[in-house]
């Protein structure tokens, strides 16, 4: 940890001169703070509904959790090289599990149901993040990013898309294909919307979601691509990257957090009040307060 004082002091700096905390969107007085700096690539928080945070620590293969209580906790080893996750309304966390391009359902005491493996038959490139609607679809992203633990070199669907499985679960559908590398994706309160990141082309789009969970309508709203996303209670957009910047539901840029790391992979709300903003960069984890809550 010693070797990121440095780097982190710098951050809070910043903080205090009021590049952050003076915000909109930041507790008044807030600081940027270091959870640890001991995994290897931190990826895909996701909240439980008591406000506990499970995050993924790819290239170890581990699942983490960070409790309510301030304590960090191993949660699953062997975890399919998870990257994005999200918990369903039963409870149980999703896995985008990119070792074999699967979707897994992971109960409380560490079961694994594979919910997809597959797309007409043919491999997943590799699931990325994922949205649970409403109604208990889900939403997610299949970019190809060639792993260095695949036993394969080539993709075997052409299309890099965004995909949505029902709630009955019988026929994935692929609801958008034209995107270069789609990645970050998260979904309004009401299920009426979807962001989807498309790193690739360094732009975020939004898109208008039917009863039947298709997608249309699909507008520019901003040019900038993100690793994660979410969203708050009041409709911003947080987006990642170099650090974390937050947009309104215009697109208009209204906050920007400085994190001292190269890369800020994805971000959410957690804490009891869902107003601890979680961070989730290189071999790190950061936590700031906020004076809004997250969905």
């Amino acid at each position: 940890m010693c070797n990121k004082i440095g780097t982190l002091l710098a951050g809070l700096f910043l903080l205090a001169q009021g590049t952050a905390a003076a915000g909109p969107v930041i507790a008044e007085g807030a600081q940027l703070t270091l959870v640890s700096d001991d995994f290897a690539f931190t990826e895909g928080p996701a909240t439980d509904s008591e406000g506990n945070v499970f995050f993924t620590d790819q290239p170890n293969n581990k699942i983490w959790k960070y409790g309510v209580d301030g304590k960090l906790s191993l949660f699953m080893d062997d975890a399919g090289r998870a990257n994005g996750l999200y918990f369903d309304g039963d409870g149980k966390l999703l896995a985008c599990a990119d070792d074999k391009g699967q979707l897994w359902s992971i109960d409380p005491g560490g079961e694994v149901s594979v919910l997809l493996d597959n797309f007409d038959g043919r491999r997943l490139n590799g699931p990325n993040d994922l949205w649970v609607a409403p109604d208990g679809g889900i939403y997610f992203t299949d970019p190809f990013y060639l792993r260095d633990y695949w036993d394969r070199s080539e993709k075997e669907i052409e299309a890099e898309a965004i995909y949505y499985l029902p709630p009955d679960r019988k026929q994935v559908v692929r609801v958008a294909g034209d995107l270069v590398k789609p990645n970050g994706i998260i979904g309004s309160a009401d299920g009426g919307k979807l962001y989807v990141a498309d790193i690739g082309a360094n732009k975020t789009y939004v898109y208008s979601v039917a009863e039947d969970g298709r997608l249309s309508d699909k507008r520019l709203f901003t040019e900038m691509g993100s690793d994660g996303m979410t969203l708050d209670a009041q409709g911003n957009l947080y987006l990642t990257g170099k650090g974390v910047t937050v947009f309104d539901s215009e697109g208009q840029q209204v906050e920007h957090i400085s994190v001292p790391e190269d890369w800020t992979a994805n971000v959410t709300f957690g804490g009891e009040q869902r107003r601890t903003l979680f961070i989730t960069a290189m071999d790190s984890v950061y936590t700031l307060e906020m004076r809004v809550a997250g969905l």
